[in-house]
């Protein structure tokens, strides 16, 4: 043997970093690429989930923001309809109550008018009164000068009835 060279064990030296070589790669090798797959896969589902949340916040912060654009477009719609009932509101109200304020100055004058028709009506029956027991007294005396400046004395006084 030149150089003092075993082959023998040199090959025995390989046959065992094969073997340990083998295991290891078995043993620890597959289960740590399999964790290290098993990391990233987990890791992208959720980059892609996140990516997903991520759009779809998107989506519905648009449709929050052309839901409030038009909101404030529905807000001033209800308020112009509500102001145009309002005033609907206060037209008829007003109407009722100019109706309502003719009805009773109709009936006012209608009252008043009876009352002036009552009160003519007894203005008549004491002139009628007055002028009857004024050409009594007439025809009962014989003097007619006396007869009617009593009469106004009386009249004057306001006991024409007597």
């Amino acid at each position: 043997m030149p150089l003092n060279i075993d082959w023998q064990q040199i090959l025995l030296h390989l046959f065992n970093f094969v073997l340990l070589f083998g295991i290891a790669y078995f043993l620890l090798y597959k289960p740590v690429k399999k964790f290290m797959d098993d990391r990233t896969a987990y890791y992208k589902e959720m980059d892609d989930r996140a990516k997903a949340n991520l759009e779809e916040s998107e989506k519905v912060k648009e449709e929050y923001q052309a839901k409030l654009a038009n909101v404030e477009d529905e807000i001033i719609e209800e308020k112009r309809q509500a102001y145009v009932e309002i005033e609907k509101l206060t037209a008829d109200k007003l109407g009722e109550a100019i109706a309502e304020a003719d009805k009773i100055i109709a009936n006012a004058h209608k009252t008043s008018e009876a009352e002036h028709d009552k009160m003519i009506k007894a203005a008549k029956i004491e002139i009628t009164d007055m002028v009857t027991s004024a050409a009594e007294k007439l025809v009962s005396e014989k003097s007619t000068s006396g007869s009617f400046d009593e009469f106004l004395e009386k009249a004057e006084k306001g006991d024409v009835n007597e």
